[in-house]
């Protein structure tokens, strides 16, 4: 099924004495980046993380955010980094004799200074603990993956009306190109008989002019090539696996047969057309660069 990249998840786990929330948002991206977000001491958890979010998702950059809360009654301990309040200490003291100033200080302010009082945490038990972030992580996946399946549903939608108006316009240029020719001829007479009045004109050279112009403003190859281009960009959003760098290929592919048919043609109508194919490839183009 077709994918948005962007998209939300969110999924909890409970297990171990702890509440694992995790949510994910996803946007646009031309790789997949998986960028965890986690508690202090929870390091081990990154790789494993990432591995596992990168098993659900193929393209966009995934910001995945882990919350843990203690959910146990077990006590609390505090550690004071005695070094560190003295390292402040002396710093107020030497600031004040510089701008002599009396020292005055609130002890209680200490306890607001940076990493002088922290909670005293143990190193995380991963092996412990991985079984109910994993859960939440799976959830929060599965969340997220669902409404990059909703979002892409809409966006095919989209991009076959897209399609459908691109094929449209093309089959329009398809006719006016053979007409082109023959009005070619048509004003190329006119023109020779009114220079040259009465005198026989070279039909031969009348029709080898013509099929020169033929020959270089012909643009069948260029359609041929658009309508496949347009079958398979269908065959694409038809697909399981991601079409996102397959589908922006085609469509430059077909913006490219779009400018020769424009250089080509020498026609003010088929100029025109092609100005409008171009505008609705480019909204293709926005559309499918949100495509996985």
């Amino acid at each position: 099924m077709v994918k948005s990249m962007t998209g939300y998840g969110r999924g909890e786990g409970l297990g171990a004495g702890k509440k694992f929330t995790v949510e994910m948002k996803s946007v646009n991206h031309r790789f997949c980046e998986v960028v965890v977000r986690y508690p202090r001491g929870w390091a081990a958890i990154e790789d494993k993380v990432r591995s596992l979010v990168q098993s659900g998702v193929a393209r966009g950059r995934i910001d995945v955010f882990i919350n843990i809360e203690d959910t146990g009654e077990e006590a609390k301990g505090v550690k004071v980094d005695k070094g560190l309040a003295l390292a402040y200490y002396n710093a107020m003291r030497e600031l004040a004799g510089l701008l002599g100033q009396p020292l005055e200080f609130d002890w209680t302010q200490i306890a607001r200074w940076p990493d002088v009082i922290t909670l005293d945490q143990e190193e995380a038990d991963l092996e412990q603990f991985w079984p109910y972030l994993a859960q939440a992580v799976n959830i929060a996946l599965t969340n997220l993956v669902r409404m990059r399946e909703q979002e892409g549903a809409k966006l095919v939608q989209d991009l076959e009306g897209k399609f459908s108006d691109c094929e449209h316009i093309t089959n329009r240029i398809k006719e006016r190109a053979h007409l082109v020719v023959e009005e070619y001829r048509q004003r190329l007479q006119q023109r020779v008989q009114q220079l040259l009045g009465e005198v026989p004109v070279d039909e031969a050279r009348l029709a080898m002019e013509i099929a020169l112009l033929a020959e270089r403003a012909a643009i069948d190859e260029e359609l041929v090539r658009l309508f496949s281009h347009y079958q398979e960009a269908r065959l694409c959003l038809k697909a399981r696996e991601p079409v996102g760098r397959k589908l922006d290929f085609l469509v430059q592919e077909m913006n490219r047969e779009a400018n020769t048919i424009g250089s080509k043609a020498g026609d003010l109508t088929i100029s025109k057309l092609v100005v409008e194919l171009k505008t609705e490839i480019e909204k293709i183009r926005e559309q499918v660069q949100n495509l996985e």
